[in-house]
């Protein structure tokens, strides 16, 4: 017996909730991508039984001409197969029409970056309230844990779980060079800077003058904390940097752990850093995760003909 559109969706869906255990929320997502489908199908007259790889085309077509983004095109796209994939299946079409259907390539967004400024202004604001004698040592010891974090996030550019990782032994080292564990257990080399090394060891010795409480293990992480894991997490860390943020006056939304890491590279990139380089600092596996950063070094070449090249008035807005 022919089903109608939304005989057919609500099957799909219950087949979705059924096998395989599909959540209300997703569900929902489908049924409003499978709406919009059935919408434009019955505005033309047309059914999903009769349905053909051009009309479908016809639609995506549509979608463009909305100026969707290309992430709610292609999550489109995916719930349009996986229904034809059930129609087929179950023995209500013959063939499947979307399988010819390609997704639009998804561009990946540009990370937000924080200007030198703004980073030294969260950095310093730490600094500062890590100075103050807090009304209890805790207090104190946590304002100058949040300190050591940003430093060390900063010179660095390690990943947030790297860092709250770091074992004690890090901050007794006198080497120019942190030991890190990151992604697939590989290990890479980091620069210390000089500001970075005196904060830990200012912040160690802060933690053995004050006592660290007995079920936090100082010996064994440079963060100890009170948690399961035995060190600071880090969403509390993401918590206290965006409340730091709100009080220095930035927008605590766009200010994050992996926002300063993003900093660390495009600032190294600004002052002419190889982008090899910071492949290895970032520890990237492959070079062309890096290559998000290369807006930066696009900006840079032409701020560097702009200011050196002979006829660089050329290539400023108004002359032709």
């Amino acid at each position: 017996m022919p089903l109608n559109n939304r005989q057919a969706i609500n099957l799909f869906l219950d087949s979705l909730s059924a096998e395989k255990g599909a959540s209300n929320n997703t569900l929902d997502a489908y049924r409003r991508d499978l709406d919009d489908l059935d919408e434009y199908l019955t505005g033309q007259d047309l059914d999903l039984e009769s349905c053909n790889t051009n009309i479908l085309r016809g639609y995506i077509s549509e979608l463009a001409e909305r100026n969707l983004a290309s992430s709610s095109v292609a999550r489109k796209i995916s719930s349009i197969r996986q229904l034809f994939r059930f129609l087929y299946r179950d023995g209500y079409r013959a063939d499947d029409p979307s399988t010819m259907l390609k997704a639009p390539k998804r561009q990946r967004p540009l990370p937000k970056i924080l200007s030198v400024a703004e980073v030294d202004r969260l950095i310093e604001a730490a600094r500062f309230n890590a100075s103050l004698a807090g009304p209890t040592p805790k207090r104190q010891v946590r304002a100058m844990r949040l300190y050591v974090l940003l430093e060390l996030l900063y010179a660095t550019g390690l990943r947030v779980s790297e860092l709250v990782t770091l074992p004690a032994a890090a901050a007794h080292l006198d080497r120019q060079f942190l030991n890190v564990r990151g992604k697939g257990d590989k290990e890479r080399l980091v620069p210390l800077s000089e500001r970075a090394k005196t904060a830990m060891k200012d912040y160690r010795a802060m933690l053995e003058a004050t006592g660290t409480p007995q079920n936090a293990d100082p010996d064994h992480w440079l963060f100890p904390s009170f948690g399961e894991a035995g060190h600071y997490s880090r969403q509390a860390f993401a918590r206290e940097l965006k409340s730091l943020a709100h009080d220095v006056g930035l927008d605590a939304a766009s200010v994050s752990p992996h926002v300063l890491r993003h900093a660390f590279a495009s600032h190294l990139l600004q002052n002419g850093a190889n982008l090899r380089a910071v492949q290895k600092l970032l520890g990237h596996s492959d070079i062309s995760t890096t290559q998000i950063y290369t807006h930066i070094l696009d900006e840079r070449l032409i701020e560097l003909v702009n200011q050196n090249h002979p006829l660089s008035e050329q290539f400023k807005p108004g002359h032709e």
